[in-house]
């Protein structure tokens, strides 16, 4: 072989893999940071701003998917996490008033090529309540563009009534529709937020069970590679003691995504949580040799 063929087949081999050849990891969060009330009282939001903004910076996942943000915690949240772009409108009129379901993701990996809000209703694009909901309910997405693999990933964070079982029911059907009519070729999808759903409720079967001509989806923490890490109850009222039988704040994932490890954290300083929520994390991999 020639010195010339050489140079060739030695560039060749250190040429970096395409995006459908390599794997890569990406990291989610689902948080429910819990609205500002003063009624809290100690655990009112300017008490614990910032354990919950240190503890998403410190676990640094590439994407968030917070519920229950009033404008001024939105802000706080972004003043705390600049490394974030978060995006997702207002609950009540679709522009800043009531509460937010943001999806966060980090600036310096992904490129934003388009983003929405609809609502848990027989109407998406009008605010409004569906069903027998107490509230009105969103689903905030996001597509992004992996800026160095190239990859294309859907992401979609929504809060579900807490209330209203057909709302929850019909908002998941509704979610897993919406999935399956605007991802697109290549799309790899994450789903992730409070569902206020365990996972034996009719709701949680929407999004996971085989139905015909539907997207596949799956809950991230029955298909963790490496054994769940924390309670499985992620509700906890604030009370560090409290330990329920299911989670109700969930990350599921379209095929072809393999999740590596899934945990709930329970930090704490001196008994006082950042929230009545645990946060779920799930580390995930796309494509070869994952």
């Amino acid at each position: 072989m020639t010195r010339g063929l050489l140079i060739l087949a030695a560039a060749l081999l250190v040429q970096p893999a395409t995006a459908k050849e390599r794997a890569d990891r990406y990291s989610a969060m689902t948080y429910n940071i819990r609205l500002d009330l003063a009624s809290d009282g100690d655990n009112a939001w300017p008490h614990r701003r910032g354990a919950l903004t240190s503890l998403v910076a410190y676990y640094a996942p590439d994407l968030v998917g917070m519920q229950e943000a009033l404008l001024h915690q939105k802000q706080g949240v972004e003043a705390d996490l600049p490394a974030y772009r978060f995006v997702g409108v207002a609950r009540d009129d679709g522009k800043d008033k009531g509460e937010y379901s943001p999806l966060g993701f980090r600036r310096d990996r992904f490129a934003l090529v388009a983003s929405g809000t609809f609502w848990l209703s027989p109407t998406p694009d009008v605010p409004g309540k569906g069903w027998d909901a107490a509230y009105p309910r969103v689903a905030s997405w996001a597509r992004l563009t992996d800026k160095t693999a190239r990859r294309s990933l859907l992401v979609v964070n929504t809060h579900m009534d807490h209330v209203g079982t057909t709302a929850r029911l019909e908002g998941a059907r509704q979610i897993r529709r919406w999935i399956g009519a605007n991802r697109k070729p290549g799309d790899s999808v994450i789903l992730m937020g409070d569902f206020n759903s365990p996972a034996d409720s009719p709701a949680h079967a929407a999004i996971t069970d085989a139905t015909p001509g539907q997207i596949a989806l799956r809950d991230t923490i029955e298909i963790s590679r490496a054994p769940h890490f924390g309670p499985l109850g992620t509700f906890t009222g604030f009370r560090i003691e409290q330990n329920e039988p299911s989670p109700i704040d969930h990350i599921f994932v379209s095929d072809g995504v393999a999740v590596l490890r899934h945990a709930t954290l329970t930090q704490q300083t001196g008994g006082k949580l950042p929230s009545d929520h645990y946060p779920v994390l799930a580390d995930l991999c796309i494509g070869k040799g994952c």
